[in-house]
């Protein structure tokens, strides 16, 4: 860990990037304010954060939250939704207090409880299958821009964190997006747009036992996936290639792959909605969950990796363009 540490001290020298301008904070709050100061300095006793530096955070972090189209921007609303010891953690991260530092690198990510470093470095492994450098470099670089702005005109990670969610899958889906956004650039389509790294999560019902019932649902749905289906899937979300160019490795017409991909679409769908409703769920419409949580969760399964797609593209006599081969 030791270029990871000297990354972040540079990071914690570094002077501050410039923010949005803070929101005041309304005085008939003040003493929801001192209950939110105290609770947090029970719970990190080690951060040592003064109650008007915390009281700045909130007014630029409400600031971050309220720049989002369709949010209820009310004080109340966002207390309300605050998560406290996330939020804490990242202003005195924002701070340099070195402690903030040590217990974020001490994170820990997903059921699987292993420390956030790790989880970042399985990110980049299926992002950059074979190539430990481009694994290491990637996650180092984030790091570094956790507080340090990648552009000019651009705010660091951190500070484009609002409090809304929890910090450390939100850290693992910025750093996901950040870096297939760089994969699009590099073959030439089109970036994710800058905002869609702040977007909040959606949610399932607010139960953490939801999404892991949806993440097994879709890994079980993938395992009943016929080989045309999955050489469909890779192509798409493994080398993001378009509708058009499926089409021409696969030799059929777009028009037909068109309507399969419509299918196989359909077919996820009601296969993950069967199974979450047949363990009780009584939410509401799933597709966008399925649209947005889907790609992530497939690329995670090793029948989407880089060498089973090669094996079952020669297996059907098929190749990748020339530009996207390994």
């Amino acid at each position: 860990m030791g270029t990871d540490r000297a990354g972040r001290r540079s990071a914690e020298t570094a002077a501050p990037a410039a923010s949005l301008p803070p929101t005041p904070f309304p005085v008939q709050l003040q003493p929801r304010l001192t209950l939110l100061y105290h609770f947090c300095r029970l719970q990190m006793p080690t951060i040592a954060l003064d109650m008007t530096v915390c009281q700045r955070h909130l007014q630029r972090t409400f600031g971050v939250f309220v720049a989002k189209p369709g949010v209820d921007a009310t004080w109340t609303h966002y207390l309300d939704n605050l998560y406290p010891i996330d939020w804490f953690l990242t202003a005195a991260c924002l701070e340099g207090i070195e402690r903030a530092w040590e217990t974020l690198f001490a994170a820990r990510a997903g059921r699987s409880d292993c420390l956030l470093m790790d989880a970042l470095r399985a990110r980049a492994a299926r992002l950059y299958p074979r190539d430990e450098e481009k694994q290491d470099s990637a996650v180092n670089e984030f790091w570094g821009h956790l507080i340090i702005a990648e552009h000019d005109g651009s705010m660091p990670v951190l500070q484009r964190y609002d409090g809304q969610r929890p910090l450390v899958p939100w850290l693992i889906r910025v750093f996901q997006n950040w870096h297939i956004s760089q994969l699009r650039r590099r073959a030439g389509t089109q970036a994710l747009p800058e905002d869609d790294l702040a977007l909040p999560l959606p949610e399932l019902d607010g139960d953490p036992r939801w999404h892991e019932a949806f993440c097994l649902a879709a890994h079980e749905c993938l395992s009943g996936l016929k080989d045309a289906e999955l050489m469909i899937l890779g192509l798409r979300l493994r080398y993001r290639l378009s509708q058009r160019e499926v089409a021409a490795v696969l030799g059929k017409h777009e028009g037909n792959l068109s309507r399969q991909t419509d299918q196989l679409r359909d077919k996820c769908l009601e296969f993950i909605s069967e199974r979450l409703l047949d363990q009780g769920w009584t939410g509401g419409d799933l597709s966008v969950y399925v649209r947005t949580e889907m790609p992530g969760v497939l690329l995670d399964d090793p029948r989407l990796s880089v060498d089973r797609l090669a094996a079952l593209l020669s297996a059907a006599g098929k190749s990748l363009p020339q530009d996207r081969k390994e």
